[in-house]
């Protein structure tokens, strides 16, 4: 049986790649260091994910087991026969699990006859591989130096499945509850993997993931997001409430047309697919079941008013491609109003605007030239 290493048990880690893993015939091992998670995993050796969407059902992970990620050792032993690897950890503790996974690529490369070892990383995060790769090089000993730069694949991936945060109730009742949307297709850098691409359902190699990428942040993630805002706004609390608002619908989908058509300009997606694609989306935002918040998929504004992230990024690539982002810009100023008390993003973004003003915050945080044309279309659309 071919086994796979997943970094996290989260909600990604147990619900997306361990279910495409299980139904492939796969076992599945993961790392991770909550104890309470690697008992439950190790005592049941399964899991239910509970799909809501237009049809409810149960999948049953089997195949499974766990390992504390603190046990280097033990760790290292998994990777050294793993037949593939991935990681959904979140960006910030990438480097973290750069050691353990170190001092495994260093024992495989040990064996007599090692094989390649590919590393999905299925993060949030622009850049991801070049990233992984440098931590990576920071911590491998020298005589697997080689093995790493010619050896290890490091393939990107772009996360298109909807999982939601699990509830505190949900997981005192029980530690594995997992739900999430029907959604499982898994694009992966085609050009990243060493050899001939896994043999797991779902998987999907793209030769140019980038569009993919950029699609992602600028279509999904950033409508998604203005959906939100424009629901925060109306006084919704439950994204499917925005999403079913003819007004806020309308909008979103105006919005993610502004975007669609620069990104089929610039990458050449099919218009009539890309069209599909963006109605499919918001009937997913529409999906009562999954019970997602305005609060979280609209929370940090700050980081998504970035110069690269779905806002202002998706409003730059639309001024590159000679589109005016009318529907964006109108977003844009929403996320820049978003004021929930709770939301230590939001508040702090809402100190900066009443001590420095609009355009500070729009040179400082959105890092916008007060020459560009669009900082001048935000400030007369404030």
């Amino acid at each position: 049986m071919n086994k796979i290493v997943q970094f996290g048990a989260g909600n990604i880690g147990r619900g997306f790649v361990g279910q495409l893993s299980s139904q492939s015939g796969w076992e599945t091992v993961f790392i991770d260091i909550d104890e309470t998670l690697l008992n439950a995993i190790n005592e049941r050796g399964t899991y239910d994910i509970h799909i809501v969407d237009k049809n409810t059902y149960r999948i049953s992970v089997t195949n499974i087991r766990a390992v504390d990620g603190r046990d280097i050792g033990q760790v290292a032993e998994e990777l050294a026969t793993a037949d593939l690897v991935s990681t959904a950890v979140g960006a910030n503790i990438i480097r973290h699990i750069a050691a353990p996974i170190c001092r495994g690529i260093e024992k495989r490369s040990q064996l007599p006859t090692p094989r390649p070892l590919n590393i999905l990383l299925c993060e949030n995060l622009l850049h991801a591989a070049a990233i992984m790769r440098e931590h990576l090089a920071a911590e491998i000993a020298e005589e697997a130096i080689d093995f790493l730069a010619s050896q290890v694949g490091l393939a990107e991936t772009v996360i298109g499945r909807m999982v939601p945060i699990v509830p505190d109730e949900k997981k005192k009742e029980d530690p594995l509850y997992i739900a999430v949307e029907e959604f499982a297709i898994l694009p992966i850098d085609a050009n990243a993997i060493i050899g001939p691409c896994p043999d797991i359902k779902g998987l999907d190699p793209e030769p140019n993931l980038f569009a993919f990428e950029e699609r992602k942040l600028f279509t999904h993630n950033c409508g998604h997001m203005l959906c939100a805002l424009w629901g925060y706004e109306k006084g919704y609390e439950f994204l499917w409430e925005a999403a079913d608002d003819e007004e806020i619908r309308s909008s979103t989908l105006a919005a993610m047309q502004e975007t669609g058509e620069a990104l089929v300009k610039k990458h050449g997606f099919d218009p009539l697919d890309y069209q599909a694609h963006t109605k499919d989306l918001v009937e997913r935002f529409r999906n009562k079941a999954l019970g997602d918040t305005i609060a979280r998929v609209a929370r940090d504004p700050i980081r998504k008013l970035g110069p690269n992230d779905r806002l202002i990024g998706a409003a730059n690539l639309c001024m590159e491609q000679g589109i005016e982002p009318a529907h964006l810009v109108q977003g844009i100023i929403s996320a820049i109003r978003y004021d929930p008390p709770e939301d230590p993003g939001a508040i702090e973004l809402q100190n900066q605007m009443n001590e420095d003003g609009l355009e500070t915050v729009l040179k400082n945080i959105c890092q916008l030239e007060p020459d560009s044309a669009l900082f001048k279309m935000i400030v007369k659309r404030f």
